[in-house]
């Protein structure tokens, strides 16, 4: 069974930084696509960033050039690094992995076979 945990969420004034970890286990899943996921109650889940397993990244154009998707594979975790927060960027982030190809944050919502329980990020103006 594969689990997915995230952490590092938080409350923050708009131009705020966070970053997310999400460790995967228990095996090593780096040949994964793997990515991130927001929602907020009511709304329909928007992929934020993948990243496949040579290290490519691919982004939505609402994060493009302020949100930062990497990969520790020693650590068997995942990163989401938010620069620049705007209140829009409020939501519940989910990290998700999955065998999709293209490996982009379109595709894994579409199949979300493996993701965690998410971690609320607050940004306030």
């Amino acid at each position: 069974q594969v689990e997915l945990v995230e952490s590092g969420g938080g409350s923050v004034q708009a131009g705020g930084s966070l970053t997310l970890s999400c460790k995967i286990g228990p095996y090593d899943y780096s040949d994964y696509c793997q990515g991130w996921f927001r929602q907020v109650p009511g709304n329909e889940r928007e992929g934020v960033a993948a990243i496949d397993a040579g290290g490519s990244a691919s982004y939505a154009d609402s994060v493009k050039g302020r949100f930062t998707i990497s990969k520790d594979n020693a650590k068997n975790t995942l990163y989401l690094k938010m620069n620049n927060l705007k209140p829009g960027d409020t939501a519940k982030y989910y990290c998700v992995i999955d065998r999709v190809l293209p490996c982009d944050p379109i595709a894994l919502i579409l199949t979300l076979n493996y993701w965690g329980q998410g971690t609320q990020v607050t940004v306030s103006s």
